[in-house]
């Protein structure tokens, strides 16, 4: 909790910035598994949380110059609350961007129905987007391929709370992990990897070994009822955003978001005590 809030002040909120966060699911034993990562501990946003990919948009992102394949921008823009559908192009490419400069994943493929299975022939670019010194259109451009919009879905919207010094309007979307392709861990931003059920992911939260903002925990939550990655792709939630409020008047959680009372009573006591764990 930052010292503003806990002086009980109002501060002044700082700017909003875009982002997108993905949520790579694939097929697993004892039901669907998500992708996680603990980032580490020098980053300036969410140091040390465990996470999906994802990150902020840049301006680039809003390229039109771009083969794309699937629904198009009007229709993510219909989905995420009628935002306009340059945004909303800017929040799907910075999806697809994130996730490949993350973890190596690339939703995209020579041709609109296509993906590429082999994406260490890119290490070189990826290396070069992760640094800013290349466009996520310039790279799809040169490599002659279709963004793969269709691979994704739209699933939630959070924005962190006015009272933090960083904030982002981030909307989360849903993909699966594409035929023959692999998450890795070949990037600087994250120290740990893994793939684990949501079920396993909320435990390990429970017992301290991970800590989990209340956006990732309240997506793991929702996930979990799903018994298979074709039906976390045949959902259609709605969305709202959903912005927590800080309120230590409550005489309860004193952060207020949906679901905050189960979060708060399964919050491993440490934490609690640190009050670490916040968007």
């Amino acid at each position: 909790m930052s010292e503003t809030v806990a002086r009980g002040e109002q501060p002044t909120p700082v700017p909003v910035r875009d982002a997108s966060t993905v949520m790579l699911v694939r097929d697993g034993v004892h039901g669907p598994e998500v992708f996680l990562q603990r980032r580490v501990n020098a980053m300036a946003f969410a140091a040390g949380m465990t996470v999906f990919p994802g990150g902020g948009v840049d301006a680039t992102d809003a390229a039109v110059a771009l083969d794309w394949a699937g629904p198009e921008p009007a229709w993510w823009a219909a989905r995420f609350g009628g935002t306009d559908a340059a945004r909303a192009q800017a929040l799907v490419c910075a999806a697809v961007r994130e996730t490949f400069e993350e973890c190596g994943v690339l939703l995209a493929g020579p041709t609109a129905d296509t993906v590429v299975a082999d994406t260490a022939v890119y290490a070189e670019a990826r290396g070069r987007l992760e640094r800013r010194e290349l466009s996520f259109a310039e790279f799809l451009t040169r490599e002659r391929l279709v963004l793969r919009a269709d691979l994704l879905r739209p699933w939630a919207n959070w924005i962190t709370p006015e009272a933090e010094s960083r904030r982002y309007d981030t909307h989360f979307f849903v993909a699966v992990l594409p035929e023959g392709q692999q998450a890795d861990d070949a990037t600087s931003e994250a120290e740990v990897v893994t793939w684990s059920t949501p079920a396993e992911a909320i435990e390990r939260w429970r017992s301290g070994l991970d800590v989990l903002l209340p956006p990732t925990w309240s997506q793991l939550v929702a996930l979990g009822e799903f018994g298979s990655t074709a039906d976390i792709l045949a959902a259609t939630p709605a969305i709202e955003p959903i912005m927590p409020v800080y309120d230590p008047e409550s005489g309860g959680p004193t952060l207020a978001f949906p679901n905050a009372a189960r979060y708060f009573s399964d919050l491993p006591e440490g934490a609690r005590l640190r009050g670490s764990q916040r968007p």
